[in-house]
């Protein structure tokens, strides 16, 4: 074994320092076929992207910091065709200003590799240099180069929204958790006063609860896995079903389909698309249990006419889009899209409320159209209504490419409109844009009210 291990030390030297694979050709393929990065999305987006996946990508937090360290030694001119975003600062200033040894550097460069962040553009003596000219423009570089990143960003799309879809599930689960607890205190509490009007003594029982309550009570903290909360929520409505079934003195199926009324305080809301993006999905309105409450004892409440047995059945995936809107979980900036009413907008809707300038513009692909399409029929569309480069970029980055496309579309409807057709439709976009840093843009309403003056009714109103 050390013979082996010193034979790969011994050719790892005369060979450069460096042994190719698959891998490494690959990565030396995507640099030499770089294109520049996709149009509307800077280098940052890209280390955002891996912020927030972070560990369910590989990514551990000393990662995250190397990469964000190298990606501020990067310029936006290296992220475009014909050029390469390679950090050539030497390894020891690097290990220096991260204060760890220079061998530290190179695992987590390693590391970054492997999960395909990042490649090395050598020198023939592995030394990093480089050369910028006036313009700012790399002239030659050896060291790290960052470019697979730029094709790392659809599966970190793809996991991120993953981790969405299970965050919402975690949630969701802790909210039932929480709600099952509080109906097991309280038939606890019932039994003590059961016990205190003579009408029988129910300590026994309790004691017998509480016992059973103990294990399951523990706190419910992010670190707990999905599939561990699920657990403990399965623990939860079986012994909340054994304390009714006692308390009611009722047969066990009886209370099983009565637990089953109380475990539903899933909050409705409209079907959109299934193409609809991410800012389209539903956001449902948070109970407030009153469709959970009871004004009899369980025993003799009534079947609901709800197919509940059919809504329990449901895929995970579709238990999981129900993200739920609790404080603290959306960022600011979700926050303030969602106040635009853009979440209720579906795909089919837009288009119907699109004028057919603006639907001449939509790319001609044999597939369905969908919400990209939509975006790039508005960016096309931009440059005949006289909006900047710039304002469209200030508009993605507040309201995101599909709010930016459907404020660009009804500025498209102001300024063909019959009566006060609007001027300057540069203006008016931008006030649009200003208003919803304000809180005061309801895009729904704008998308409703054509719909209604072209159609007469629409599918679905939630304009309320």
């Amino acid at each position: 074994m050390s013979n082996y291990l010193l034979n790969i030390a011994e050719l790892k030297q005369s060979r450069g320092g460096r042994i190719g694979s698959p891998m490494h050709r690959q990565s030396y393929e995507q640099s030499e076929g770089f294109t520049g990065l996709e149009e509307n999305v800077n280098r940052y987006d890209l280390l955002l992207l891996v912020k927030r996946i972070g560990k369910q990508a590989g990514f551990t937090p000393r990662m995250i910091s190397l990469l964000d360290y190298y990606m501020a030694f990067t310029r936006d001119c290296d992220w475009e065709e014909g050029s390469s975003p390679i950090v050539y600062q030497s390894l020891s200033k690097t290990a220096l200003d991260m204060g760890v040894s220079e061998r530290q550097v190179q695992r987590l460069e390693q590391s970054l590799f492997k999960v395909g962040a990042l490649t090395w553009h050598d020198s023939g003596n592995h030394r990093r240099y480089g050369k910028r000219d006036e313009s700012g423009r790399i002239m030659y570089a050896y060291g790290v180069d960052l470019t697979p990143l730029a094709y790392l960003k659809p599966k970190l799309e793809e996991k991120l929204q993953e981790k969405k879809l299970i965050d919402a599930a975690w949630m969701e689960t802790k909210r039932q958790i929480s709600y099952y607890r509080g109906q097991i205190k309280a038939v606890m509490c019932e039994m003590e006063l059961l016990t205190l009007d003579g009408q029988g003594d129910y300590m026994p029982l309790i004691a017998e609860l509480q016992a059973k309550y103990e294990p399951i009570s523990l706190q419910i903290r992010t670190h707990l896995p999905l599939e561990k909360i699920r657990g403990l929520l399965a623990s939860h409505k079986e012994l909340y079903a054994q304390a009714v079934d006692v308390l009611e003195g009722d047969n066990s199926s009886e209370v099983d389909n009565s637990s089953i009324k109380q475990e539903e305080t899933i909050k409705m809301s409209p079907k959109n698309d299934s193409d609809d993006a991410y800012y389209n999905s539903t956001i449902k309105k948070q109970s407030d249990k009153s469709d959970t409450s009871r004004d009899k004892p369980i025993s003799f409440q009534e079947s609901s006419n709800e197919p509940l047995e059919r809504q329990r059945q449901t895929t995970v995936q579709d238990e999981t889009t129900k993200i739920i809107e609790e404080e603290g979980y959306f960022s600011e900036e979700e926050r303030l899209i969602l106040s635009t009413g853009l979440q209720h907008i579906t795909l089919k809707q837009a288009l119907n409320a699109a004028s057919e300038r603006f639907r001449n513009h939509m790319p001609m692909e044999h597939r369905p159209m969908n919400w990209n399409d939509f975006v790039e029929a508005a960016y096309r569309l931009k440059g005949d209504l006289f909006i900047s480069q710039v304002s469209w970029a200030n508009a993605c980055a507040i309201l995101g490419r599909n709010g930016a496309a459907i404020c660009l579309l009804l500025t498209d409807q102001a300024q063909q409109r019959e009566i006060k057709p609007v001027q300057k439709p540069g203006a008016y976009f931008n006030a649009m844009i200003n208003r919803a840093k304000d809180g005061e843009l309801h895009l729904h309403n704008s998308i409703f009210g054509i719909l209604r003056k072209e159609y007469g009714e629409i599918e679905h109103d939630y304009s309320y």
